[in-house]
């Protein structure tokens, strides 16, 4: 079965909006986990417009399940990474400014940083996993980087799909999924996947491990309720 973590950066848009502390992201994250989700991702950024630095600190001694930290590694974050100590970092080059993330990493191009900054991690103890678009020479370039996993940006999936081009949506991420396996990656997906497309994604994903799923999760309970919402996944992920 594919894991689920749960990204809650939204609930904590919620919060920052009105100030105060609801949503209770610490109890929102033990709902979750308590639903069945198989983890919890978070991704703070420089201005901590939502999620903030802190919470993912307070998080550390809360999330029983796998922790998973996203974000552009930069000093504050490779500090705030090996101060917690998650079960996952996540690579993702943002911008400081970015709305949200919008592209994988160039792994050919960035090689020596992310060599450096991936062994950081992986020395103690932290499993690692890069950002990467469904193209197979940046899958390769994150396999010579020492990498644990890939994570897939499926955004592209995600608008070609809708358009209800299905066989094209999925083309290159299988592919690219085809080349991770052959390298003995672990594989991840995330960014605009929801109810209506994330079946689809994984039946024709082999060896995916983890979907990191937040923004549509989070719509999607509005209407339907988080633990139906949670669970509605599980299903789809078997």
């Amino acid at each position: 079965m594919t894991k689920l973590s749960v990204n809650i950066n939204k609930l904590a848009t919620l919060r920052n909006s009105r100030g105060g502390n609801v949503p209770n992201l610490i109890q929102s994250a033990k709902d979750i986990e308590s639903f069945g989700a198989q983890g919890i991702t978070v991704h703070p950024r420089p201005d901590e417009r939502h999620i903030r630095y802190q919470d993912a600190r307070d998080l550390k001694d809360v999330v029983s399940t796998e922790f998973n930290i996203e974000g552009n590694p930069i000093p504050k974050f490779v500090d705030l990474v090996m101060e917690v100590k998650p079960t996952q970092v996540t690579l993702v080059p943002d911008a400081e400014d970015a709305i949200t993330s919008n592209a994988g990493w160039d792994t050919i191009k960035h090689k020596d940083f992310l060599v450096d900054v991936i062994k950081t991690f992986k020395d103690h103890g932290i499993r690692t996993s890069i950002f990467v678009d469904p193209d197979d020479k940046m899958v390769q370039g994150a396999a010579e980087t020492g990498t644990d996993r890939i994570e897939l940006y499926t955004e592209s999936f995600a608008h070609t799909f809708s358009q209800g081009k299905k066989e094209e949506s999925i083309a290159a991420f299988a592919k690219a999924a085809h080349v991770a396996n052959d390298l003995g990656l672990g594989i991840n997906a995330g960014h605009d996947l929801s109810l209506d497309n994330v079946q689809f994604f994984k039946e024709h994903i082999p060896n995916l491990l983890e979907v990191s799923i937040g923004h549509a999760l989070i719509c999607e309970s509005i209407y339907l309720g988080l633990e139906n919402v949670v669970n509605m996944y599980l299903h789809r992920l078997k």
